[in-house]
Order: C-alpha cells, then structure tokens, then sequence
C-alpha cells in the first residue's frame, strides 16, 4: 500500500520518456488504494489539503493520470493511486484562433501546457446545469481526460459563435477542424 505522506514516491517510479506521454492505457498495476490528492474544479492540486505550488511536479503528475470509469487514478508500472477530481482534471486557459468560418481551428492550451485542437478527435461538449442552466463547456484533451474551459475562454468562444440549424433548431456553435461545434439553442 502507497504510504500517504510519500506522494514523491510516485514520481520515482514514472519511466522517463524521451517523447510523449507515459503509455499508462497499457500498464495494469494492482490498486493500492486512495491517497490524499486532490485537483479542484479550478486546476490547482492539492497534497493532504495543501496546494501543490510546484507546476513542473503538477506536470510530472498530470502524466500519469488515468480515469477508468468515474474514478480517476496515478498510475506506473508498478503502483496504481486513486485521487479525487472535482470535475475535470484540466482546464483550458487559452484559445488560440486560426483561420475563420468553417476553416476555423481552434487550438486550446490547458493550465499543464497540454495542447488539444478542436476538432475529431479533441471534440467540444457544453454541459446545462440543471437547476442553474449554467453552461459547462469541456474539450477533450487525451483518452477519456477532458478539460474544463475556463470562463474567459468561453466568453471567446461565444463570440466566435455563428447560428446553424440542427433537427430543425437554430444552435449557436463554432468551427474547428471542419466540424461545428454546438453551445446552446439560440434565443
């Protein structure tokens, strides 16, 4: 079992790559339960309720996370970790728009410098709170981990949106990649 007060344990055990990310889709490790970790609907993780303030060692984890199902993990070849997520284990921080129209791309950063490009393989989703109608967006970034796009970044969406109708409602949506994206009905 993971000794809870020796997350840096886990970071020894993380292969050095000399591209890419860890191949963690392929490495089947017992569970050795749940430590105290934590990234919250913001993007910020926390160790044992403190804020990890270390962005290289947020980084170094955010290389190894996996979600099977609901639940999120850190996983190595030898050691698989639960940890609690909020909501997404990213967050988009910046757009960057190429292009226009239907030739749009648009190209998202996250707060772990991961790059995902909207389009057939990063698609975008909006989620309705139901009692607030509040707006959810997320992009997918890699296998089943999305992230939530922030606020500001939103906004820049909205004013990217055009109308198109859909099953015979109008939606305000946007392009990336050849595809077109929904947001919401339009009023």
């Amino acid at each position: 079992m993971t000794d809870p007060g020796k997350a840096g344990d886990l970071l020894a055990q993380i292969p050095k790559s000399e591209k890419g990310l860890p191949p963690v889709h392929l490495w089947n490790p017992d569970f050795c339960g749940d430590i105290d970790m934590r990234i919250a609907r913001d993007g910020s993780w926390y160790y044992m309720g403190t804020p990890i303030g270390r962005k290289p060692m947020v980084k170094l984890f955010s290389t190894i996370i996996r979600r099977d199902g609901d639940d999120y993990f850190l996983v190595t070849p030898v050691e698989k970790v639960g940890i609690k997520v909020d909501d997404a284990p990213f967050v988009a921080v910046t757009l960057l728009v190429d292009g226009e129209g239907e030739a749009q791309v648009l190209r998202f950063t996250t707060n772990v410098d991961e790059e995902a490009v909207a389009g057939a393989e990063h698609p975008l989703r909006v989620e309705l709170d139901a009692q607030t109608q509040e707006p959810a967006p997320y992009v997918h970034v890699r296998s089943n981990l999305e992230a939530l796009i922030h606020r500001n970044v939103f906004y820049q969406l909205i004013e990217l949106a055009v109308p198109r109708e859909i099953d015979g409602q109008t939606w305000l949506g946007v392009w990336s990649s050849g595809q077109f994206f929904p947001i919401g009905p339009q009023p």
